[in-house]
């Protein structure tokens, strides 16, 4: 959430810099100039009427003594500016609540060092790791490879889940596994701690990463008296760990990688990715979140993506680092990194992994804090990335280690997490006949 204060300072140039986000930025911060117009009012008024009332109190306490008729009338008028105090209290209340629930609303500002932009389109191609694989043949995507290896099921998964679920069977459901176990191991070699966060979590909470209020209809909730949260991410709960929490600055940073399921209603992808493993309701991921100082922020966002980098590379993945424009940016981020993997079978690069610094956008609803210069508490800066998507690193692996006979090699990096299994052969599993 921006901090309502440096909003109120310098109205134009916040404006400004969401104007890069696009008008719908805009758009969402324009109720506050005239809401916090009406706050500063009120507040004038209220050091006008309380001195006003702290001189009628004296008035009455003098008079009483000497002139109870005037001191009864300097009471009533001192009662009457209370109550005026009290209105204008609760005016200004609810003032300040309408303007928390309209930031709640509006994005962070990008960095000065995101690129102009409105979409993909604009977004920048920063490194490249590798080279694409020289198949001698016409590659298969995916979706054909899991099929005609049987590891891969959507039929089955329609017919308990419904659309955009899938079952991964034999080699595909133990590559999962191996690769949750390869990727925590990485990251906990590199510094990161491990932890495994619940699943489900409180509207509090995603509040406080900024899923709720703007992003409702993408997510999966439970019903009752208090409703529930199923994760989008394991950014949400790891990252509301240290909610309310003040850090001396010597224990930043923190850095956290989470093994979980992540689920998505994806509202706003109809007809999008519908075959295959890209666009889930239900996935896997390892998750890199980061507490950080304000001033080292944008320095362990550049370590982050080196470290989220290092599994693709161990995997021989290759893939591109793509810096995103302030159009195509998320809703909290002030700075986005894209990994992108090459996948042969469809001719394109695809998103695996997303990298952002949010600056202190996330610690300012969850009041997050560490002492700074002289020991005052100051906002902590939140980074979130993945370590990486699970479902689309297989994805990757097939299509990028896809061979002519249909088989496919096993990266040897994972190898040992899949109890030495070199290569991915047709498997069958029996099925009956639906009746």
């Amino acid at each position: 959430m921006l901090d309502l204060r440096s909003v109120v300072q310098d109205f134009d140039g916040v404006e400004r810099k969401l104007a890069r986000r696009g008008e719908g930025a805009v758009a969402a911060l324009r109720p506050v100039r005239e809401m916090a117009a009406r706050r500063r009012e009120l507040n004038v008024a209220m050091e006008g009427m309380k001195k006003r009332q702290s001189e009628a109190n004296a008035r009455v306490g003098q008079l009483m003594r000497t002139d109870k008729a005037a001191g009864e009338a300097a009471r009533a008028e001192a009662r009457a500016v209370s109550d005026q105090v009290k209105a204008a209290e609760e005016e200004l209340r609810q003032v300040e609540a309408a303007i928390e629930k309209v930031l709640l609303l509006v994005p962070n500002l990008p960095h000065d060092s995101v690129p102009d932009g409105k979409d993909e389109k604009d977004n920048v191609v920063v490194r490249t790791w590798g080279e694409k694989p020289k198949l001698e043949f016409a590659p298969r995507p995916h979706w054909e490879l899991g099929e005609a290896l049987g590891i891969l099921e959507w039929p089955q998964a329609a017919k308990i889940s419904g659309a955009r679920f899938t079952i991964s069977k034999g080699a595909a459901a133990r590559m999962e596994r191996a690769l949750a176990a390869f990727f925590v191991d990485v990251h906990v070699s590199r510094g990161y701690r491990e932890v495994l966060p619940p699943y489900l979590v409180t509207a509090e909470t995603m509040t406080g990463t900024g899923q709720l209020p703007k992003f409702e209809e993408d997510l999966f909730r439970t019903q009752g008296e208090t409703p529930l949260y199923l994760i989008p991410t394991a950014e949400v709960p790891v990252t509301n760990m240290h909610r309310d929490e003040i850090f001396e600055g010597s224990d930043l940073p923190i850095s956290y990688c989470a093994w979980s399921p992540c689920f998505r209603a994806e509202a706003g992808a109809a007809g999008k990715d519908t075959r295959g493993l890209i666009r889930q309701h239900q996935f896997h991921k390892v998750e890199l979140v980061k507490f950080a100082r304000a001033e080292e922020s944008q320095a362990e966002l550049e370590k982050m993506v080196e470290d989220a980098q290092e599994v693709l590379r161990r995997l021989g993945l290759h893939h591109r680092v793509v810096q995103l424009c302030a159009g195509d940016m998320g809703f909290s981020a002030v700075k986005t990194y894209d990994l992108e993997v090459w996948l042969p079978g469809q001719d394109a690069y695809r998103e695996i992994s997303s990298c952002s610094s949010c600056d202190d956008f996330q610690a300012r609803r969850i009041r997050v804090r560490y002492r700074g210069e002289g020991g005052k508490p100051r906002l902590a800066h939140t980074l979130n990335g993945s370590g990486v998507a699970i479902g689309r690193t297989v994805v990757a692996i097939l299509e990028q280690w896809q061979q002519a006979d249909g088989t496919v090699v096993v990266p040897e990096a994972l190898r040992p997490y899949m109890g030495g299994l070199e290569r991915i052969v047709p498997e069958r599993f029996p099925r009956g006949v639906e009746r």
